[in-house]
């Protein structure tokens, strides 16, 4: 009999007197002459109830079926008597796949710390919080790709291997081939997927690459990975504006989205991790993002009568402390930040007619801080040479990067979202290697 899955059956309109479902034992009660099971097979958060009795073929074996044990069941879907559960199925089957010895499974109580569970990230898609976490997550990648495609951006699959760094930040993983010099020069995991997009930003339009990137950062706080997904969008002929315009419809899309698609699993961190999630990600659609020159974001700063532990002056860089305090204090919400001073930022950023700032932005969410990073790219050839020579970077190792500023330049930008950032936000999951299925991090190569 071919299978139905769990949320299929609680969805049906009707009973069916013949359905099959297969997952994990949730629970079990037994009773003198029947048990009770609960089966999830990960489809959704809720579970089934199974009522199995001694007529029900594979009953015997009913007593090896504890938590964790894959089991399949045949039988009825029947109105449930019991509260909260709209069917429950009446077995006529029971088989016994996989078992789960008790005295080894290590999910057997209802909750379990995040610490713990990270240790056994092979299981923890089994409870309920990161069953939701990562269909959640898989929704949102659809959701991605969807806002991209109906304004017809091109998906392009970036480089994972590279010569350069984009950057500029010398955070990279060399690659080690078994056969030296495998390229002919050194060999990297890139850190993002941005220069490789902006030449074919510059010939099929707008285009994205949505995918893994790396940072040999040597960080152990809850917010650095060492393995993480970015989303990055580049548009021709756009500017600043265009760039932060796209960012806030972006991030509208994707908010609205996780709110009317993926409501159950939503609802399970606003119960268990903070009620104030469904609430607070209204305000993300309920009017236009603010938006903030830096210069004004730390006269902000200065003013607030705040002590930050890092110190805030023009020409710093903002840390998490400041964004956050600008999102969740100053603006109560999404903010854009721009014009940030040229010396805290990358070579490729557009320069303003001042000669101190680039055309760069910065999208701060309360809870997580910066979310997206990006800015109008410098298309300007002469400006881009004397930027790369300034930072004393090697000229040659961008040579083809500059061809795109000879032949056919046009202005252009984009941005950088951290996908693994975006589902903190939404979540209310304060540790990044709680929102990616196996985390790598400093010290961390499990699994």
């Amino acid at each position: 009999m071919q299978r139905t899955k769990i949320k299929a059956a609680l969805a049906s309109e009707s009973p069916a007197p013949d359905i099959c479902i297969k997952g994990w034992v949730r629970t079990r009660r037994d009773a003198k002459d029947f048990s009770f099971l609960e089966i999830n097979d990960g489809s959704c958060l809720a579970g089934i109830q199974v009522v199995a009795d001694a007529a029900a073929s594979g009953y015997e074996l009913v007593h090896a079926m504890g938590t964790g044990a894959a089991v399949a069941v045949t039988g009825a879907l029947i109105a449930s008597p019991g509260k909260g559960q709209k069917w429950e199925i009446k077995a006529t089957s029971l088989e016994l796949i996989g078992p789960a010895d008790p005295e080894t499974y290590p999910l057997q109580k209802k909750r379990h710390s995040d610490e713990f569970l990270r240790q056994i990230a092979h299981l923890r898609p089994r409870t309920n919080k990161y069953g939701a976490l990562f269909r959640i997550r898989s929704s949102l990648a659809l959701a991605i790709h969807d806002f991209f495609a109906k304004r017809g951006f091109v998906s392009l699959h970036t480089p994972i291997l590279t010569g350069s760094d984009c950057e500029g930040a010398g955070e990279l993983f060399k690659v080690s081939a078994t056969e030296a010099d495998f390229f002919g020069k050194p060999a990297y995991l890139t850190v993002s997927g941005q220069l490789s997009a902006e030449p074919f930003a510059l010939a099929l339009g707008d285009v994205y690459t949505f995918g893994p990137t790396f940072r040999a950062e040597k960080s152990d706080t809850p917010r650095h990975a060492a393995e993480f997904w970015m989303v990055e969008p580049e548009m021709a002929f756009a500017d600043l504006t265009d760039d932060m315009d796209l960012a806030e419809a972006f991030l509208k899309h994707l908010v609205d989205h996780v709110l009317n698609a993926c409501q159950d699993d939503l609802d399970l961190f606003a119960k268990f991790v903070d009620t104030t999630i469904p609430a607070n990600l209204e305000t993300y659609l309920a009017k236009p993002f603010a938006r903030l020159p830096y210069a004004e974001a730390i006269s902000v700063l200065r003013a607030s009568g705040k002590t930050f532990d890092y110190p805030v002056s023009f020409g710093l860089d903002l840390q998490t402390e400041h964004e956050r305090f600008l999102a969740e204090q100053h603006v109560k919400g999404p903010v854009l930040v721009y014009d940030y001073p040229k010396d805290i930022k990358a070579f490729y950023m557009r320069q303003n007619d001042d000669g101190a700032t680039v055309a760069a932005m910065d999208l701060l969410v309360p809870r997580v801080g910066e979310l997206i990073g990006g800015s109008a790219r410098e298309e300007r050839l002469g400006v881009l040479e004397a930027r790369i020579t300034e930072l004393s970077l090697p000229l040659e190792a961008y040579g083809w990067y500059l061809d795109t500023r000879r032949f056919g330049s046009a202005p252009h930008a984009g941005f950088g979202l951290g996908f693994e950032r975006l589902l903190m936000m939404i979540t209310g999951i304060t540790n990044i290697r709680d929102v990616i299925a196996f985390p790598r991090a400093y010290n961390q190569l499990e699994f």
